[in-house]
């Protein structure tokens, strides 16, 4: 499959979730919105001292200021309210890897974009837990994720396409897309067991990360000299 046909595939995908009704399209008053928005900041705020298995709906909504009626008004239930947190992290997310691969230079876009994740994740990463728990029960919950996922490494592509002039092989394309799941599947793997001899959290963490992606891309080969740290990993 080409580039052309995975974006495409891509886009038809974002349509079909975008067809799913979220819960704050059902929110048609400025008041309404406001409550919304209100409990998914305290959902991310809660995250960051407990688990959200642990995190009742009625501590939810006192926490922002709310009622348990004014969180059923917007969300039918927990796991709901879960998916209102994606979609709010998603839209941030692409929001900020759009703005990194777009503006940093081609050296350091690699890792500048790694550092980003991994910082992210890492501050949230009970966010983060709870919804790789949630996709080993519900296999159509990751869907959208991959389709981010997919939608930064496309980015990525087209701005080292354009840095070189010319359209990657299908080898060069699959290698990167392949580095990027490198990256991603390391990430999970280290918040959920958190493996040794690096740990997530630690700056060698990030600068072995961004070597590891450039190992497995080969992205020395495209005749760029990333920097990892303050080094250059130079081509063949």
């Amino acid at each position: 499959m080409n580039a052309r046909s995975k974006n495409s595939a891509a886009e038809s995908t974002d349509e079909s979730f975008a067809a799913t009704p979220l819960p704050s399209h059902r929110i048609k008053q400025k008041r309404g919105r406001k409550t919304y928005d209100a409990l998914i900041a305290t959902g991310f705020k809660l995250l960051e001292e407990k688990e959200f298995e642990s995190i009742s709906i009625a501590e939810l909504a006192r926490a922002a200021g709310y009622s348990v009626g004014a969180f059923y008004a917007r969300f039918y239930s927990k796991d709901e309210f879960f998916d209102a947190m994606v979609s709010h992290y998603l839209a941030q997310r692409q929001e900020t890897q759009r703005r990194i691969i777009g503006s940093e230079p081609i050296d350091l876009v690699v890792a500048k974009l790694i550092e980003n994740i991994v910082t992210y994740y890492w501050n949230h990463r009970r966010f983060w837990r709870a919804a790789l728990m949630r996709s080993i029960r519900d296999e159509s919950f990751w869907e959208p994720i991959g389709v981010s996922s997919h939608n930064a490494s496309t980015l990525l592509i087209e701005r080292i396409c354009r840095h070189i002039g010319r359209q990657l092989s299908e080898e060069e394309e699959n290698n990167l897309r392949f580095a990027f799941q490198v990256v991603y599947g390391t990430i999970n793997n280290a918040i959920i067991n958190r493996p040794g001899p690096v740990f997530i959290g630690q700056v060698e963490f990030i600068d072995n990360l961004t070597l590891a992606f450039f190992r497995v891309s080969e992205y020395e080969k495209l005749g760029i000299e990333p920097v990892v740290g303050k080094k250059k990993i130079r081509g063949p």
